[in-house]
């Protein structure tokens, strides 16, 4: 937001000036169910916010989808709307990508609550069906002229709840400043874990079914990008195996402003995530790492580790070779007390001989222009994003009662889609 460009400095400048999302929420509390209005449009002025709906698709045999809307506001310039659908493919390496500035985007349509919206080139049609096996939906649709057409049919099981980390209207809030009821800036993700998805695709005039699972992430910063985080990670893995399985974590690195000490005291970890197993949200997982602290040691642990990282001379950053993930947390499901893990390693390859990499996206050539004016004039600022999709294995445990066998360890066969962003060389130095 403005606030945080002109603000005065708190008195004191070693004050604590970054709230993460897991402060004062307890194991026991880390899963907040959802509310209608969470996953509404905010659609903020008068600030800088950047807010998102995204869906992401993996199908059973590798290919993905990314079908995303993004309101952008600065200040009192007019909100700058984008649409981006992408769609890989790893059996011809064939990726299908579009971007575009909608025009008269609408939230809500007539007769519609604020958690649809359309535009010209596109529409999300949110669905209530109470007492079904899928009591809430999504029609997607988008029509982009001969190159790129979808219609998708997006559920969410009964037996997967949407959640945010804590309970309450401020869960899954991560405030910046030294004042968390004045906040200068905010940070906020809502899930629905897993998805099933049914429908077609139109791609340069040729129509293919398209089914699979996936998440819906509502996300919204109150604040310049590049003051928000130096690096981001996200993954999602999907299997059919065990009845079904969805992992996902999300993952930022502020910048060396806002450790305990405040500006200058080191970048700080903020990991959310969850485990969907058996067709059953198994656990959620939030944990923040600040400067000084091992990472993965407290009893609850989510957490990214970049394994053997090279120096990238196309990007300026150290990419890895291998990317480690776990999630750790009490179970939440109900007549199943006891702990839910899970641990997956994807090996990515090196410079010479990639594996699984979809693309190298230089991020400030596809932000919408209000978002590149911002950030651009930032010395230094050159974000990249490295995007891969492997066959893995996810490893599990757990209760018996949510999955058999889960006590003794279990394997599930899947894919495991990365998304690895740097913003400045901070990141690049913690990797």
């Amino acid at each position: 937001m403005f606030s945080s460009f002109f603000s005065a400095a708190p008195a004191d400048p070693h004050a604590p000036n970054f709230h993460a999302v897991t402060t004062n929420v307890s194991d026991s509390d880390l899963l907040g169910p959802l509310e209608p209005k969470d996953t509404e449009w905010l659609c903020a002025t008068g600030g800088f916010v950047t807010e998102t709906q995204t869906f992401y698709f993996i199908t059973e045999d590798g290919v993905t989808m990314m079908y995303q809307i993004i309101h952008s506001a600065v200040g009192l310039w007019y909100p700058t709307i984008q649409f981006n659908c992408k769609i890989y493919d790893p059996k011809t390496g064939e990726v299908t990508w579009k971007s575009v500035n909608v025009t008269n985007f609408v939230t809500p349509p007539p007769g519609l609550d604020k958690r649809s919206s359309k535009a010209d080139e596109f529409s999300i049609t949110y669905q209530s069906r109470p007492g079904t096996d899928h009591p809430e939906a999504y029609l997607l649709s988008a029509n982009l002229g001969a190159e790129l057409q979808v219609s998708l049919e997006v559920s969410r099981p009964a037996t997967v709840q949407g959640w945010k980390l804590g309970k309450g209207e401020k869960g899954g809030y991560s405030y910046f400043g030294p004042d968390v009821q004045k906040p200068e800036g905010y940070v906020i993700h809502r899930f629905w874990p897993h998805i099933k998805v049914e429908g077609h695709v139109i791609s340069k005039g040729k129509a293919e079914p398209f089914s699979g699972g996936g998440v819906f992430i509502h996300a919204i910063q109150g604040m310049r990008p590049n003051l928000v985080a130096s690096a981001w990670n996200f993954h999602l893995f999907q299997s059919k195996e065990l009845g079904g399985v969805s992992a996902i974590q999300m993952e930022f690195t502020t910048c060396d402003t806002h450790g305990k000490a405040g500006a200058g005291s080191g970048p700080v970890k903020v990991n959310v995530g969850s485990l969907v197993i058996n067709n059953k949200l198994a656990t959620v997982t939030g944990a923040t790492t600040w400067p000084g602290d091992k990472e993965g040691s407290g009893t609850v642990v989510s957490k990214t580790v970049h394994l053997n990282p090279v120096f990238d001379s196309e990007t300026g950053y150290k990419k890895p070779n291998q990317v480690a993930v776990e999630w750790k947390g009490p179970s939440v499901v109900s007549g199943a007390p006891g702990v839910v893990s899970g641990k997956v390693e994807m090996d990515v390859g090196d410079l010479d001989n990639p594996k699984g990499l979809i693309e190298r996206v230089d991020i400030m050539a596809e932000i919408p222009y209000v978002l590149k004016a911002a950030v651009s004039y930032v010395a230094g600022t050159k974000p990249y994003m490295y995007q891969w999709i492997n066959p893995v294995k996810l490893h599990l445990t757990g209760p018996d009662e949510i999955a058999p066998g889960l006590s003794n360890g279990v394997e599930a066969n899947g894919h495991l889609y990365t998304e690895s962003t740097f913003i400045s060389l901070v990141a690049d130095a913690d990797a």
